[in-house]
């Protein structure tokens, strides 16, 4: 562990106390959100962001020394022992360096290079290599003429000693680790359309004949790219030239390493023999530039990935963490012609009061009957929130309630709330378990309603990649979406906390130490016994035992319970100094909550800072002055324009408000009301030069933007942000 530890201190600015702290944290399943939260001192105060890349490169390291050591022990069995790559795997820092180390010891089958070894041309094949002079013929004859054990023509003895140096060169570690370092900083990425492929893969045009460098290539137009290639549209490659000599090897394959092809002595620095060159460019043609290329184009497409995870990792956690309109009463309503408008009337606890479903695109008395039907929701049940879904018949559905509200001046109002993901909530288990007498359409109304009270405790019941945020989703590895996805989530309901007496299954599941079990434990232990008064209750829960309440007690929250601290994020560890803070003040515990007077006074204590930690000592005193507080924003909605129901009804230079729905690294699409998106090219987004998007917007931001231009049959709609 000390390697590794001495690795990531240097790699994360940390001391190797701090660094192995973390890893025996890691070690003992001791969650992300619990070490980033409560210690803080042992890590210096590390983000859960920062500490996840500490855990993946932990995680990276260690599965690069167990390969490294399997690889030395499988070396053992090797005579002579390869005691210089011996060397060069002890000092490889990743996994591709150690497989092209290796590669050469693993073959699976005998190639020509090897059966010429077997024909002993070892020797001359050394000797090729290493002596100058143009005339090969000359030397081979005089090798053939010593070696009195090897009896073959001369022209197959030159060629099989010949595959023998291709070979060496083309699995050289030195030559493809430099090889690989140049065409990403120097190469350049090409595609072409494939023969008869111009006319169905239309949406590629731009890619039909394009260029650039690789350094500069983003990672959304990577992953265009790539899927125009998985759909078999376009071809992809790798070009590099130097001073226009494409056929001829690279200057930089003349590396000094490369004197030491076959030989374990002292490397000079002198430059390579024209033979020498010349072999170099054989082999450049003919097998090195294609592993290259293949390695690169995988290289690329595995940073294409991260970059489409990270979009989507960022955009979820923007949507998660948007604003929760908080305990009110609304009507949940899943818009529909045919099919209808289903309806779902949830009070301020999220308990659903009465669901049904209105017909008012139908034939006037139907039409009549929906008016009559709403009204008498909203009136009995006193509904603050009319909560629209944006999917088909969303704006004719939004006017029908609007047109009613304000002929019959009701106390209420419409606001249009993303559906993206209810369908999928209405037919899951988590829904079937939750409703099982209620129809899956109205499911969808539920979930569209909860949603706007409270996004993050509702979002959590659908899979993050059905949520609609996501850029390209289908085209990276799942499992390492879902693992990125998952983190998010999890590091968003830690950062805001959970009611124990209110929250989901689903909810509980992803707090610090509770798996999916032990949350429906709880959920099960409250339909039993009732209300849970405090956090020290938890331990009576099946399956919840100290290791697990040191985890998650402090991202639970127990409202009026027993213990006023309960309803804060003071961890009941420290309890018992914040009553020896309230004992030197000479008051209780509980008055020192929300009391300024008093926090600022232990300020100057400086003896608590040291019995818990200064990082902690100041987590309490921030919490103690705002228990419990939500770290998400005050909710806000956009008001749609009513004038505006399609995208015919647009028009050039006009202003409207929308929502930010997603944000990709070349801008952000917003939902202005007309059942597609437009986009903030990254350009258009503010009056000053903007690299990356998520500096002035966020996924659930209510902005301002002009209508630069509309193109109905395509479905685009160009847009600019207005005071940003």
């Amino acid at each position: 562990m000390r390697q590794i530890a001495n690795t990531l201190s240097n790699e994360f600015s940390l001391t190797n106390k701090m660094s192995e702290s973390i890893i025996c944290l890691f070690e003992e399943g001791v969650s992300v959100p619990f070490i980033a939260r409560y210690r803080k001192d042992m890590t210096g105060g590390m983000s859960d962001v920062n500490l996840r890349r500490f855990h993946d490169r932990w995680l990276y390291l260690v599965e690069l020394y167990k390969r490294q050591h399997s690889i030395l022990e499988s070396l053992k069995s090797i005579t002579p022992y390869p005691l210089e790559v011996a060397d060069k795997i002890k000092r490889a820092e990743t996994k591709t360096e150690l497989e092209d180390l290796y590669a050469p010891f693993k073959k699976t089958r005998k190639t020509n290079a090897d059966l010429a070894r077997g024909l002993g041309l070892g020797s001359l094949a050394e000797r090729l290599w290493a002596q100058s002079g143009d005339d090969e013929r000359a030397l081979v004859a005089i090798w053939l003429k010593s070696n009195h054990d090897v009896s073959m023509p001369l022209e197959d003895a030159l060629k099989g000693a010949q595959e023998i140096i291709m070979e060496a060169l083309s699995m050289n570690s030195d030559l493809l680790k430099k090889g690989r370092a140049v065409l990403l900083e120097k190469g350049e990425l090409v595609s072409k359309v494939i023969r008869g492929k111009q006319e169905i893969g239309d949406k590629y045009k731009d890619y039909f004949d394009y260029q650039e460098p690789i350094k500069k290539v983003p990672p959304h137009r990577l992953l265009a790219l790539f899927r125009g290639k998985k759909e078999s549209m376009l071809k992809l490659g790798v070009r590099y030239s130097e001073v226009g000599l494409e056929k001829e090897a690279p200057s930089w394959l003349n590396i000094p390493t490369l004197n030491n092809l076959f030989s374990a002595t002292v490397l000079s620095s002198s430059p390579l023999t024209k033979r020498q060159y010349d072999y170099l460019s054989l082999v450049w043609q003919s097998r090195l530039f294609l592993k290259l290329e293949s390695d690169v184009l995988s290289e690329l497409k595995e940073r294409a990935e991260e970059g489409a995870i990270k979009v989507f990792s960022d955009n979820l956690k923007d949507l998660l963490m948007s604003a929760p309109a908080g305990g009110c009463r609304v009507l949940g309503v899943d818009p529909g012609f045919r099919n209808g408008v289903k309806l779902a009337v949830i009070d301020e606890l999220a308990q659903v009061k009465a669901s049904t479903v209105i017909y008012p695109f139908s034939p006037d008395k139907q039409a009549q009957a929906a008016r009559n039907t709403l009204r008498s929701l909203l009136k009995t049940h006193q509904i603050n929130w009319l909560a629209i879904g944006n999917g088909t018949a969303s704006r004719e559905t939004e006017a029908f309630c609007t047109d009613l509200i304000r002929s019959k001046k009701l106390d209420c109002k419409t606001v249009v709330v993303s559906e993206a993901g209810a369908s999928v909530y209405s037919a899951s288990e988590v829904a079937i378990a939750e409703f099982p007498d209620l129809d899956v359409t109205i499911r969808g109304a539920i979930s569209i309603a909860r949603r706007f009270q409270d996004p993050l405790a509702e979002l959590v019941k659908i899979e993050p990649q059905a949520i609609g945020v996501g850029q390209y989703q289908h085209d990276v590895k799942p499992s390492q979406l879902v693992k990125s996805l998952s983190a998010v989530v999890e590091d968003c309901v830690n950062k805001v906390g959970v009611d124990v007496n209110l929250a989901s299954a689903s909810l509980l599941s992803y707090v610090s130490g509770l798996s999916a079990r032990l949350a429906q434990n709880i959920v099960d232990y409250r339909a039993q016994k009732g209300r849970i008064e405090s956090r020290h209750e938890l331990l009576s829960i099946k399956g919840i035992g100290e290791k697990c309440f040191e985890q998650c007690a402090g991202f639970i929250r127990v409202l009026n319970g027993k213990e006023p601290l309960d309803a804060s994020a003071v961890h009941p560890e420290s309890y018992c100094v914040v009553r020896q803070m309230a004992t030197r003040l000479g008051v209780k515990a509980c008055e020192l909550m929300r009391n300024s007077a008093l926090l600022n006074q232990l300020k100057s204590e400086p003896d608590f800072a040291t019995q818990v930690g200064s990082y902690t000592f100041t987590d309490i005193l921030d919490e103690l002055s705002k228990p419990g507080r939500d770290p998400r924003p005050e909710f806000r909605y956009a008001a749609f324009d009513h004038s505006v129901q399609s995208m015919n009804d647009l028009h050039e230079g006009m202003t409207l408000e929308g929502v930010v729905t997603n944000v990709a690294a070349f801008g952000a699409f917003v939902d202005i009301g007309v059942h597609q998106d437009g986009l903030v090219h990254i350009s258009q987004l503010a009056n000053r030069f903007v690299k990356d998007p998520r500096e002035v917007v966020r996924v659930g931001d209510v902005i301002k933007v002009v209508v630069l231009g509309v193109d109905v049959p395509r479905k685009r709609i160009s847009l600019k942000a207005q005071g940003i």
